[in-house]
């Protein structure tokens, strides 16, 4: 199957196309220079962005990890300690950008489902001293995509805020699918993000534009960001284009969001009917679905590749858990193949499995 058109992928929602409306929007865009702050269609995308959010301002930049990286940096100094979770993707995929950009080390504590509480985050912190560094931000990420895209209880991010504010430190959300989050808490992200001091999230993710991330805050922080985004080569000019669809993703998108969750529970359902599978399918409350072949005997590599061979793309994020990732360009019918394909898949696997299984008597 050559024809990249003819699969049905599910490695990530970052590979979502942009609809038609967006491509005329982008195609008729209102541009101009936005290093000068003169590209009207980005100045709205903005304005909207940190109104959502209920925040006093909002910067737009190429991607997620840019955003979280300027949002460390405006909340940090050289030689300071950032509390996240162990498996967050701060942490773990943004090519340690926490200590070669920031300058600060990383204090990871390990979860049983990506949710900080305040009690591990107190455990954690590091005062001034003569020994030590302090801790000064606290990050968490909602949804969590390493956890399966779990979600923040809202009474813990707020009771979270609360401490680390009377402690005088910062709270950081990535939220690079907090619009799955509201979606899942049946909420608002600005109630998500009341009491937070910044979050990026994404447009090119489950909100399906092609291109681009924000940051909101408060207006000091972000004409702080501004100047870390041109350090880091993202000073835009005519980018009002990638702006034009990030403005219709933002508007229109969400509401597509309770279908792709629909979906995800449909495949991680049907995948639990398979016995040599190992996943948690009532813990799937958003568009990520991560599941244990390690009961068939072969790396994710070659389950992904054979799955690949028959039409479906998925990946592996270890040695042997797989992800799902559910998105607009993903039907029920979809996802009916796919769960059907990775059956088939894992009957054959574990019918070699047992013909070369030792025999013992």
């Amino acid at each position: 199957m050559s024809d990249q058109c003819h699969f049905i992928d599910l490695r990530s929602d970052t590979v979502t196309k942009p609809s038609e409306k967006m491509r005329a929007a982008m195609a008729q865009a209102e541009v101009g220079d936005d290093v000068y702050g003169e590209d009207p269609t980005i100045n709205r995308l903005e304005a909207r962005a940190a109104e959502i959010f209920g925040k006093e301002a909002a910067l737009f930049v190429p991607t997620g990890t840019m955003g979280n990286t300027v949002a460390v940096k405006m909340h940090t100094n050289h030689g300071e300690e950032v509390i996240c979770d162990a498996r967050s993707h701060l942490l773990d995929w943004e090519l340690s950008m926490m200590a070669w950009f920031c300058g600060c080390l990383a204090r990871p504590i390990p979860t049983s489902d990506g949710i900080l509480t305040w009690k591990q985050v107190a455990a954690a912190l590091r005062p001034k001293g003569p020994d030590n560094a302090p801790t000064t931000l606290i990050t968490l990420e909602n949804t969590h995509n390493m956890w399966g895209g779990t979600v923040y209880p809202q009474e813990t991010i707020d009771e979270i805020c609360a401490e680390a504010h009377a402690r005088g430190l910062k709270v950081h959300i990535d939220g690079a699918r907090i619009f799955n989050a509201a979606v899942a808490s049946q909420t608002t992200v600005a109630r998500i993000a009341r009491d937070v001091d910044s979050v990026m999230f994404c447009l090119s993710k489950a909100l399906g534009a092609p291109v681009g991330s924000l940051v909101v805050g408060t207006r000091a922080a972000i004409a702080q960001a501004r100047l870390y985004r041109k350090r880091l080569g993202g000073g835009m000019r005519q980018a009002g284009i990638l702006a034009a669809a990030g403005l219709i993703a933002l508007e229109e998108s969400p509401a597509g969001l309770v279908t792709d969750h629909a979906n995800a529970r449909y495949l991680a359902e049907r995948l639990s009917e398979l016995p040599p599978i190992e996943i948690d399918a009532p813990s799937v409350k958003t568009n990520i679905v991560i599941f244990d072949i390690s009961g068939l005997g072969v790396s994710t590599f070659e389950f992904s590749r054979g799955l690949k061979e028959k039409g479906i793309l998925a990946n592996g994020i270890n040695a042997t858990h797989m992800r799902m990732v559910t998105h607009r360009d993903v039907s029920r019918q979809d996802c009916e193949v796919a769960a059907e394909v990775v059956r088939d898949w894992a009957l054959v696997l574990r019918s070699n499995l047992n013909r070369h299984s030792p025999v013992t008597v």
